[in-house]
């Protein structure tokens, strides 16, 4: 497995509760920290209490966009070569090349059904 610390940042509760019961559906051996805020997880990264190995970011969220927040760990030293998968609702190829031009590693759209969600993170896990 590639990863065993991730971060999940996404303002909707739901698609919160959706994400972890897929992961814990597929792995019981990966941790992941969850924040509705971008600015609270920007200051537990920048403040260096919480590495992730990877980052998965919504873009749609109020105060600090998925953008935003992307553009500002990309410009951190100590930050950037953390991947980051933003996960959206949007299907957009201008959004995934735009979020890829600001150095996130991969653009998924987040899948409507809870197969979807378990063999999407299999996938970006390493676990299939």
């Amino acid at each position: 497995m590639l990863y065993h610390n991730i971060l999940l940042i996404d303002d909707d509760e739901d698609d919160l509760e959706i994400f972890q019961a897929a992961l814990q559906s597929v792995t019981s051996s990966v941790e992941c920290k969850t924040f509705v805020k971008a600015s609270e997880a920007l200051l537990k990264l920048t403040s260096k209490t919480l590495i992730p190995d990877l980052i998965f970011l919504d873009l749609n969220m109020p105060v600090i966009s998925g953008q935003e927040f992307l553009m500002t760990i990309k410009k951190d030293e100590f930050l950037r070569d953390i991947p980051v998968i933003v996960f959206s609702t949007s299907s957009s190829s201008r959004t995934a090349e735009e979020a890829r031009n600001l150095g996130a590693h991969a653009f998924v759209t987040k899948p409507d059904n809870f197969e979807d969600f378990k063999r999407i993170l299999k996938s970006y896990l390493g676990l299939s």
